[in-house]
């Protein structure tokens, strides 16, 4: 298979990862300075979490983080991977949204998902109601897209900024429930199998099987988030992996911790890594050299059928970060 950026476009989920002894001002510098290099490495899109109460996350308030970091590229798309919608009031994420576009017309992108991005004691004090929220998720997705919408200018309640301005909805997902919602809806549909891929290929299947074309998007399109971390050999690369599995167990212990520096691949890691429930989150973690990694992306986009791939890394070191992203734009376009 060739893999050509022409026909599989790629692009950075960034959740702007906090290392040991980073500030999360030099954390949002480098999320920045990776957007301007992705730019000129060809990536399609660079997106934003939504994460709470994470000290290892600094991705909390993600249209902020926007509007920063599409003030400081040209032409990459920028938006949100994604707002979580049941955290907010869908006027104010029109308001916002509507803003940024227009700040940068045709550049944002809005991903919206429904989970809380955080623990339920945090979720909790974000929006009290959420869990009302979480059951209307179709409904409020529908009132973003009314206020978009230049008919609304009839309606009562207007988000003005918002009307007849250009910004694509993406819906998100981690399990089947929103592959149906995306295809109801004839929207574009962008699946976390970079942490939660056991329902990877039955969710495609059923937004393929049931999408239904819309005034916004007329045959299906899919995005799936893969983890890839390479470096010039297998072994470098594996030794730049030990800080996600690190950061993986915490999440998994529920002992969250700042990401820490690399170390040498040892027994006990590896051991961890076999582990069913690391297995299951890290199935589509690719590690290794350009040809490693080249020849599972291959087998991802073979299998799955993807339209677009998106990638998240945990990498401790920028600069290993910036080159691990620059060897994947060299495989995406067939170099």
């Amino acid at each position: 298979m060739s893999i050509n950026h022409k026909n599989i476009p790629y692009s950075i989920l960034e959740l702007a990862s906090v290392g040991a002894g980073f500030s999360p001002a030099e954390v949002f510098k480098n999320s920045l300075d990776l957007a301007q290099k992705a730019e000129a490495m060809g990536y399609t899109r660079f997106w934003l979490a939504e994460h709470h109460n994470m000290i290892s996350i600094a991705s909390s308030a993600t249209a902020v983080l926007i509007g920063h970091i599409a003030g400081g590229t040209e032409k990459i798309r920028v938006g949100s991977g994604g707002i979580m919608l049941p955290n907010h009031s869908p006027l104010i994420v029109a308001e916002q949204f509507g803003t940024l576009g227009s700040l940068y017309p045709d550049r944002i992108d809005l991903g919206l998902g429904r989970a809380p991005g955080t623990d339920q004691v945090t979720a909790q004090a974000i929006r009290s109601d959420r869990m009302r929220a979480v059951y209307q998720f179709p409904e409020e997705v529908g009132e973003i897209q009314q206020y978009f919408s230049e008919d609304n200018a009839d309606h009562q309640v207007r988000a003005t900024v918002a009307e007849g301005i250009e910004v694509p909805i993406y819906i998100l997902g981690s399990s089947t429930d929103s592959a149906h919602l995306a295809a109801k809806k004839g929207l574009p549909y962008a699946f976390a199998s970079h942490f939660a891929p056991t329902h990877l290929f039955e969710a495609l299947h059923i937004y393929h099987n049931e999408f239904q074309p819309s005034e916004h998007l007329q045959q299906p399109y899919a995005i799936a988030c893969i983890n890839v971390i390479t470096a010039e050999t297998d072994q470098e690369a594996e030794k730049m992996s030990t800080s996600m599995v690190r950061m993986m167990l915490g999440v998994l212990t529920n002992n969250l911790d700042y990401m820490q520096p690399p170390t040498e691949m040892n027994a006990e890691l590896r051991e961890l890594m076999q582990h069913p429930a690391f297995q299951r989150m890290l199935k589509y973690a690719f590690i290794g050299s350009k040809e490693t990694v080249k020849q599972k992306t291959e087998v991802f986009l073979q299998e799955t059928g993807v339209n677009e791939l998106m990638v998240a890394s945990h990498i401790y070191h920028h600069e290993d970060r910036i080159n691990s992203y620059r060897i994947f734009s060299e495989i995406m376009k067939g170099k």
